[in-house]
């Protein structure tokens, strides 16, 4: 068998490993990791006013006068976990929305979620605000021919001993 008979190889990168590279490169151009703790803060927020919890006999249900301000105030930062994915540019609005509604739902939900919903918005929209996207890489123009580009600078003007003095000699001579 010559190479010229043998059948070319497939794709080395194909099926899983493709998506998983490019979502490796869309999570890189967004403040991924805070929008998704913002998402996940949004839980226990919504979660705590309504549920009804069981321990043997005893059930406790925790029905608060506060139940519409944490529907309100989850479903906020679910809005801002995602815009802050699909909207890199309004990163710092995002960021700090949400660590205003996260510490504004220590009072109206329950202590934040009992701390859980509070801990992860506070710093999901830390990680919100503090991501910023890449810098471009320089263009490789000046060195791609071999060489090195030297700036034009402005070139000094030399006068000479008797332009300085203002002799009359060096007019006479010109």
């Amino acid at each position: 068998m010559t190479s010229a008979t043998t059948q070319a190889q497939p794709d080395p990168i194909g099926g899983f490993s493709k998506y998983r590279l490019s979502f490796r490169t869309w999570r890189r151009t967004r403040p991924f990791w805070g929008g998704l703790l913002v998402l996940l803060a949004a839980g226990p927020i919504l979660y705590f006013p309504y549920a009804t919890l069981s321990l043997g006999a005893l059930r406790i249900h925790m029905a608060t006068t506060a139940g519409a301000g944490s529907a309100v105030i989850g479903l906020l930062l679910i809005a801002l976990g995602i815009s802050s994915w699909f909207q890199p540019l309004i990163r710092i609005f995002a960021g700090i929305a949400a660590i205003i509604l996260s510490l504004v739902a220590l009072p109206i939900s329950n202590m934040g979620g009992f701390g859980m919903g509070l801990i992860l918005g506070i710093v999901g929209g830390a990680l919100i605000c503090s991501w910023a996207p890449l810098k471009e890489p320089k263009a490789a123009g000046a060195h791609a021919a071999g060489g090195t580009q030297v700036a034009p600078t402005a070139q000094a003007q030399t006068a000479s001993p008797a332009e300085l003095q203002g002799a009359p000699d060096a007019q006479e001579e010109s």
